[in-house]
């Protein structure tokens, strides 16, 4: 059991100690420091095989065209709204491979793996904030786990896709990762367009909770360009970044606290939106559409209605749909989280999600929905 605490740290521990300055003006409100071993000591341990790091390659050049128009498939990012249950969400993983090569033809299908959730006041933050759903916050374990969840996901031959809440966590995730969201509470946030523009993997901007498209489609624009900001490198060291610029950052409709944007209009309305933002590469071609969340209050039956009529649109051959994105778990509807020996097993912890029998359902939908668009 203690290798899931991860890399040992002891010696830095020691140090630390030794050498620590407590001044009156500083860490007045925190009540401990618990240091993380170094990016690199997680990659040492957990390392990408060169099977997974070309997957992840292929993968995210397979994004890339979709995005720009060079792929006609539809991308579809689809898993749990958050993992809490590491066997849980391997189980899942295994039934999705073995559909993704079924439909890879005319779906290119990723998994959400997402480990951090942004709370609007409090709750639960994830995998890797409380990795046992118990309020000790082990956050070395919490990391192990998500990196070894990745691996374990890509060793199936399935792409990943993340939230990037926190910006120092692509050091120790970045490269097991296909495709990135920046999600609606960070959309206008600088250091969140800074960092995407130094992420090697397409970066999806959510619009903003109060269904704004402008913020978003400003980010696409703005991580497109080179900045500089504090960072720090796989040893651990604070770095001074200097970012090349994503050309593969895109737009991500996903309603707002106002109700769904994800009909006709709004998608025409988010392409103009993007066309007067300057924002080019994928936005020149669409956007992704996030069928839960705002687009369907939350609601695991309403989510699956929505990805039908999306699907009925794209077979009509609609233009700018290049994407969907849905919450799906083993089993329908959320829980309260818990410790996992209290938990029914396969349901999410945050938002409903739709159960594995519909989820098949759909995907074969859409990509039924892309066989017709073809022929049209």
């Amino acid at each position: 059991m203690s290798a899931l605490r991860g890399p040992d740290s002891s010696e830095d521990e020691r140090r630390l100690g030794e050498h620590a300055v407590f001044p009156e003006t500083v860490d007045v409100n925190i009540r401990q420091l618990d240091p993380i071993p170094a990016p690199r000591a997680f990659i040492r341990e957990l390392p990408l095989t060169d099977e997974m790091s070309d997957l992840v390659l292929r993968s995210r050049q397979a994004i890339r065209d979709v995005l720009h128009g060079r792929d006609d498939r539809l991308l579809v990012i689809v898993g749990p709204c958050s993992i809490h249950d590491p066997a849980a969400a391997l189980d899942y993983a295994r039934r999705l491979a073995a559909l993704k090569d079924e439909l890879d033809d005319r779906l290119l299908i990723v998994m959400r793996t997402y480990f951090e959730k942004p709370r609007t006041t409090i709750g639960w933050k994830g995998l890797i904030n409380d990795p046992d759903l118990d309020g000790r916050f082990n956050i070395r374990k919490g990391m192990w786990l998500a990196r070894k969840v990745l691996t374990d996901v890509l060793a199936l031959g399935l792409p990943t896709a993340i939230e990037w809440l926190d910006p120092i966590t692509p050091q120790y995730l970045c490269d097991l990762i296909c495709w990135g969201a920046i999600g609606a509470r960070n959309t206008e946030s600088q250091v969140h367009r800074e960092l995407a523009s130094g992420l090697s993997m397409p970066i999806g901007f959510k619009n903003a909770t109060d269904g704004s498209i402008k913020p978003a489609a400003d980010s696409c624009y703005t991580a497109r360009f080179e900045h500089h900001f504090l960072s720090i490198n796989i040893d651990g060291r604070v770095i001074s970044a200097e970012t090349k610029g994503n050309p593969d950052c895109h737009l991500v409709l996903r309603g707002s606290s106002h109700g769904p944007n994800y009909d006709p209009a709004s998608v025409k309305a988010a392409l103009e939106a993007l066309k007067a933002s300057k924002a080019d590469g994928p936005s020149d071609h669409g956007l992704v559409i996030d069928a839960a969340h705002g687009n369907c209050g939350k609601d695991e039956v309403r989510e699956a209605e929505v990805v039908e009529e999306i699907a009925g649109r794209i077979a009509q051959g609609e233009p700018g749909i290049l994407g969907v994105m849905m919450e799906s778990f083993l089993k329908g509807g959320h829980q309260k989280p818990a410790p996992l020996d209290q938990l029914v097993y396969g349901q999410s912890v945050t938002d409903s999600c739709v159960p594995w029998e519909r989820t098949e359902q759909l995907l074969r939908t859409l990509a039924d929905a892309v066989t017709a668009r073809r022929r049209s």
